[in-house]
């Protein structure tokens, strides 16, 4: 299977790593967010049109394996393992997400979050989520706190999400690893 850095249909998102990669530690170390310890499972895109979708999916299809497609929140959303991992900062993310536009439209087609996850009760995500970022981080101007409980149509597991964002990139916290939600999907 073929690395995803060498297919034709992903060129704009390979080249787009690097900025991600910065962007990602930055809103980390401004947030006061040590990233090291903490167990990110996936990584996610993000763009304005079916047709990049189309053509992104294209692509993850040539170099791994499409893992579940579901309709969260009104729209398709896939999820690819990959053979090869997309590689930021110290992880290694086998699974890719993949979600189709939405109403929402983002200022930048490419690279936009990832999801940490943090196992533990999911009535205390948000608490035990906030306590890893420092005041100082969460009160500067241009950051924004959102929560919100993401279900699929199949879905089993309560997801919840606290997500932290500069507007540019964001950092998302769940409870659960996306392949435990995926498997809920199956039962």
């Amino acid at each position: 299977m073929q690395d995803w850095q060498s297919i034709e249909e992903l060129q704009d998102i390979v080249a787009d790593l690097p900025r991600f990669t910065d962007a990602l530690t930055g809103l980390a170390a401004r947030l006061g967010l040590d990233i090291a310890p903490l167990d990110a499972d996936h990584i996610s895109l993000r763009c304005h049109q079916n047709a990049t979708a189309e053509r992104w999916r294209k692509g993850f299809e040539q170099c791994g394996a499409l893992l579940s497609e579901n309709i969260i929140n009104g729209r398709p959303i896939c999820l690819f393992k990959l053979a090869r991992p997309v590689t930021v900062a110290h992880w290694a993310f086998s699974v890719v997400e993949l979600p189709w536009p939405g109403e929402k439209c983002y200022p930048h087609e490419g690279w936009e979050h990832i999801e940490i996850v943090l196992p533990g009760e999911p009535e205390t995500l948000n608490a035990r989520a906030v306590a890893l970022l420092s005041d100082e981080g969460l009160s500067q101007k241009g950051i924004a706190v959102k929560t919100s409980s993401p279900k699929g149509e199949r879905e089993r597991l309560p997801n919840p999400t606290l997500a932290v964002t500069d507007g540019s990139v964001t950092i998302k916290f769940h409870p659960w690893s996306i392949e435990a939600i995926v498997a809920s999907e199956r039962e």
